[in-house]
C-alpha cells in the first residue's frame, strides 16, 4: 500500500470523526432543555411520625346546634336532588333506595320491601341501630365512610347548613315529627358527673365490729 492511499484512509477516517462530531454539537444545540430557574410547583407531603398518633381531626358541630338554625324549606329543595333515588312521601315507592318517609329515628335497614346492601345489614346490627338525628348527620356527610360496603352512591353533603336543612326537612316527613335535640345537650352529657357528697351529719358507725356475712352457697 502506497503512501496515496495511507493518506485518503485517515483523510477519510479523519472527515468522518469530525462530521460525527459537528452532528453531535448541533443536536445538543437544538434539543436542549435547561433547567427553568424556579420551578412551576412543588408537591409537598407530610409524613406521619412513625408510631406517633395522627393529626386529631376538627371537632364536628353537634348536630343539635345545626337544628337549632335549620330551614326545613331549605331542605326541601335540595332533597329535589334525592328524589332520583328515594320517595319521602307515606307509603310511597321504593326506588334505588328505600322510602324516606319517617326516617327519623327509624331502626336502620328494615324498611319493607327493599333490598338493602350487606353493608347496610352490618351496620344496622340486626335492626338495634336505628337513624337518629346524629347517625343522620354523619351518613350524609359521607355515606361511604360512614357506613363502609353501603351501595349508595351520592358522594354526601359537606356543609353543615345543607345537611342540618335537609335532616329538618326530613324531620316534617312525618305524620309525628320527632322532638329536636336540645342544642348544647350532647356537650352537657360527654362532662364527667360531680363524686356524690357526704351528707352533712351522717350516721355515725354503730360500735363493735359488725359481724361478717354469711358466705353465699
Amino acid at each position: 500500500m502506497d503512501s496515496n492511499e495511507v493518506n485518503k484512509l485517515l483523510g477519510g477516517f479523519l472527515g468522518t470523526c469530525f462530521i460525527v462530531f459537528s452532528i453531535g454539537l448541533v443536536s445538543d444545540g437544538l434539543f436542549a432543555s435547561p433547567a427553568p430557574e424556579k420551578p412551576g410547583f412543588a408537591i409537598e407531603a407530610q409524613e406521619p411520625t412513625e408510631g406517633g398518633p395522627a393529626a386529631p381531626a376538627a371537632e364536628a358541630k353537634p348536630i343539635a346546634d345545626l337544628l337549632a338554625g335549620a330551614n326545613a324549606e331549605a331542605g326541601a329543595a335540595i332533597f329535589k336532588k334525592c328524589q332520583a333515588c328515594h320517595s319521602g312521601e307515606k307509603g310511597g315507592p321504593n326506588k334505588v333506595g328505600p322510602d324516606l318517609w319517617d326516617i327519623v329515628d327509624r331502626p336502620v335497614a328494615e324498611h319493607e320491601g327493599f333490598a338493602y346492601s350487606a353493608g347496610m345489614k352490618d351496620f344496622s346490627k340486626g335492626g338495634q341501630e336505628h337513624w337518629t338525628y346524629d347517625n343522620l348527620n354523619h351518613f350524609i356527610t359521607s355515606p361511604k365512610k360512614f357506613v363502609k360496603g353501603t351501595a349508595m352512591g351520592f358522594a354526601g353533603l359537606p356543609k353543615d347548613e345543607d345537611r342540618a336543612n335537609v335532616i329538618a326537612y326530613l324531620r316534617t316527613l312525618s305524620d309525628n315529627p320527632k322532638p329536636l335535640p336540645q342544642p348544647g345537650a350532647a356537650a352537657d352529657a360527654s362532662k364527667p358527673a360531680d363524686a356524690a357528697k357526704p351528707a352533712d351529719g351522717a350516721a355515725k358507725p354503730a360500735d363493735g365490729t359488725a359481724k361478717p356475712a354469711a358466705p353465699a352457697q
